[in-house]
């Protein structure tokens, strides 16, 4: 059964090409297809286009449907092209006529979008409760391990102290950085398109505020021709919230498969988080890590993909924007699953306590020792081209006792601020 059917059949060829993998990718999305049939149902209800015993049976029906999915028995078996067409005729077998009622002021089109904007709130959600959860364990970190010190690097050599301190807790307030980002698409996915029906809106009288409210939209998309061209632009905001934390994960997972390697020896983690080879037994490989850093950065590329999937359309719907939705929905279970595994790893982190007793890591004190210089007194130029001909001569001798004071340095990190920031930004 497909909502277009018209009497005559479809070349099969041009039938799998046309509706693709919409099949497996609508089973994520069935169960906010329900929500906003149920809000739909009520709605046609209200305005007097079902009865009250039509509109209580079709709302009866979509619970049992929810129920379905909950449990995973909902099933779109290939007769049908899509959620859609198979939740119709559920209601149709189940309603008889009152069934085919349901798709009465609305279309196809406005509900793939209402139904993807409720999946992009509640997905954004969880993204959020994760980004927190990895923040709180990151400034927990940061607290624990404030006076370890740890060399800083520019350009990939030796530059000035840094801290796991103020490694940590820069991760962390990045973290903030991208929640801006996340908090920005869900409001853009947070107004209501249903009723806009192909595009155009409908000549029934139905109630747009009444949906609005019933399916916890914050306002509602009031000019239709608007609401259609929000598809794919949801996507694409909620492509580049994900993306900003991706980058933040794929940073700091490139860090951590550096500073685990025998040449650094920052930090180590327990044998069963890491990976061995075939051949070489000595091996301990970052396998997690590396991924993380592989799909976050398949991730950045997400919103490039939608770009140029929407890039040069006209208003109006256009079958083009079907392939958003195959580029969405795994982005996000990626972005998840990185969550996840990231906060559940950094919870076994070692750290080794005594990286700069090693001598090559002398040189980090000199922009410390030279600034002591300056305080007695000396010109900054001065007192540059004195430290850097003691470090040629090799008569430099490290003053270690560094006094970082200043809000953000590695002697005053300032959490409880950014613990505030992050406060602001969840609201």
């Amino acid at each position: 059964m497909k909502l277009w059917d018209k009497g005559f059949s479809t070349d099969k060829k041009i039938d799998q090409f046309t509706v693709g993998n919409d099949r497996e990718l609508d089973l994520v999305l069935a169960k906010y297809d329900v929500i906003a049939s149920k809000a739909h149902a009520k709605m046609l209800g209200k305005v007097g286009l079902l009865t009250e015993d039509e509109a209580k049976d079709l709302t009866k029906g979509l619970d049992e449907i929810a129920k379905d999915i909950e449990k995973g028995k909902f099933t779109i078996e290939n007769d049908f092209e899509d959620m859609h067409s198979k939740i119709e005729f559920m209601l149709t077998e189940k309603l008889g006529d009152t069934g085919k009622k349901i798709h009465s002021a609305r279309s196809r089109n406005d509900q793939v979008l209402v139904a993807m904007q409720l999946y992009l709130k509640d997905e954004l959600t969880e993204i959020k409760n994760q980004v927190k959860e990895l923040f709180d364990l990151l400034m927990k970190l940061a607290e624990k391990h404030k006076s370890v010190l740890l060399p800083g690097y520019t350009h990939l050599q030796i530059a000035m102290p840094s801290s796991f301190g103020l490694w940590f807790s820069a991760y962390a307030e990045s973290l903030i950085d991208d929640l801006y980002f996340v908090q920005a698409a869900y409001k853009v996915a947070d107004q209501n398109p249903l009723g806009s029906a192909a595009g155009y809106g409908s000549s029934f009288p139905i109630d747009r505020s009444f949906t609005t409210q019933e399916m916890g939209f914050d306002t509602l998309k009031y000019n239709v021709v608007a609401a259609q061209m929000g598809r794919g632009k949801a996507e694409k905001a909620t492509a580049f919230g994900i993306s900003s934390v991706a980058a933040t994960l794929s940073k700091m997972a490139m860090d951590i498969c550096l500073y685990m390697s025998q040449n650094f020896d920052f930090i180590s983690f327990p044998n069963e988080l890491t990976t061995g080879s075939s051949i070489m037994p000595h091996k301990k490989n970052p396998d997690v890590f590396e991924l993380i850093r592989a799909k976050c950065n398949k991730i950045q590329a997400v919103p490039n993909q939608l770009i140029l999937i929407t890039n040069n359309l006209p208003s109006g719907y256009h079958r083009d924007l079907q392939l958003v939705k195959e580029v969405i929905v795994p982005a996000l279970q990626d972005m998840q699953a990185c969550l996840e595994l990231m906060t559940f790893s950094l919870k076994e982190i070692k750290v080794n306590k005594s990286i700069l007793e090693d001598p090559k890591y002398d040189y980090l004190f000199s922009v410390d020792t030279l600034n002591e210089l300056v305080k007695s007194g000396m010109p900054f130029r001065d007192a540059y081209k004195t430290m850097g001909k003691a470090i040629e001569n090799g008569n430099f001798k490290p003053k270690r006792d560094i006094e970082h004071n200043h809000e953000g340095s590695l002697g005053n990190l300032c959490l409880e601020e950014i613990k505030k920031k992050m406060e602001k930004v969840l609201g």
